[in-house]
């Protein structure tokens, strides 16, 4: 495995995942920064439904877990855009998305098995040469470690000049208070089509007929193709299930920068000895 190119889906991180935009030196420098300037930066957050402001420079101390969405999700007739509700496993509840694009995102955080989510999370208000401006980052992600990556969702060719303003002030922010940023702007191929397989088992299954454990047992003893492994259990069908969700939970592994099927690689995950 020293020589492996590809992503391993036991031990990837969300940048092994995703194309990101670099924010333009010459945006950054449009921002107003210096001494006073995270003071006079404002963050307005919603709980229990009324507005609280926060100066950038004291985000960290925000109570993230209590607070609400600061704009609601709308549907209507002819709208070009595609909102919905996504629900991910590792939080145990639906949040919101405003596009496709977003769906996507939230379906990677489930599998990277993030302890929280936030969407729109907070409206930033901040100063630049021009004036003053507005940004809603499109999600707030937290990880079981507590580490948190702020995040925005566009597709590289719909960024314009004012997003790439409001870009900047969000990295800007986030780097204020510790916390990791990223537009995500596409994906690396074949990772979309692999979550999306994966995720029709993520939900607890029930192993009744005991074929998880000799599944784990044959990756063990090395690469075995996905076809090879579950043709040698003695129910293949099912065993097809139990491998993905075993995929899905790590205790398996497979590239996920290559199309799955029948002749994909498997080996044991990095939990594989957990039960």
């Amino acid at each position: 495995m020293d020589a492996f190119v590809g992503v391993r889906s036991d031990a990837c991180g969300l940048d092994q995942l995703v194309a990101s935009y670099a924010i333009p030196d010459a945006v950054r420098a449009l921002l107003v920064r210096g001494e006073g300037s995270l003071r006079r930066w404002t963050a307005v957050w919603r709980f229990a439904g009324g507005e609280v402001v926060w100066p950038v420079r004291d985000l960290a101390a925000v109570p993230v877990s209590e607070s609400e969405s600061v704009r609601g999700f709308t549907w209507r007739a002819r709208q070009r855009h595609r909102p919905g509700l996504q629900f991910m496993v590792s939080t145990g509840r639906h949040h919101g998305f405003e596009s496709l694009e977003e769906q996507r995102l939230l379906l990677a955080l489930d599998f990277l098995r993030v302890a929280e989510v936030l969407s729109q999370p907070f409206r930033l208000e901040f100063e630049h040469r021009g004036g003053r401006g507005r940004h809603t980052p499109d999600f707030l992600a937290i990880r079981p470690d507590g580490a948190r990556w702020l995040l925005d969702v566009r597709p590289r060719r719909l960024i314009g000049e004012r997003d790439v303003l409001g870009f900047a002030a969000a990295e800007e922010a986030a780097a204020a208070c510790g916390w990791r940023y990223a537009v995500v702007t596409g994906w690396r191929r074949h990772v979309c089509g692999v979550l999306d397989a994966l995720s029709a088992q993520r939900r607890p299954l029930e192993d009744l007929l005991g074929v998880q454990g000799p599944l784990i047992a044959a990756a063990e003893e090395g690469h075995l193709a996905f076809g090879e492994l579950v043709a040698a259990t003695p129910w293949p069908v099912v065993a097809r299930a139990h491998a993905l969700h075993l995929i899905w939970h790590r205790r398996l592994a497979v590239d996920l920068a290559a199309p799955l099927g029948d002749s994909s690689p498997v080996w044991a995950g990095s939990e594989s000895g957990k039960g």
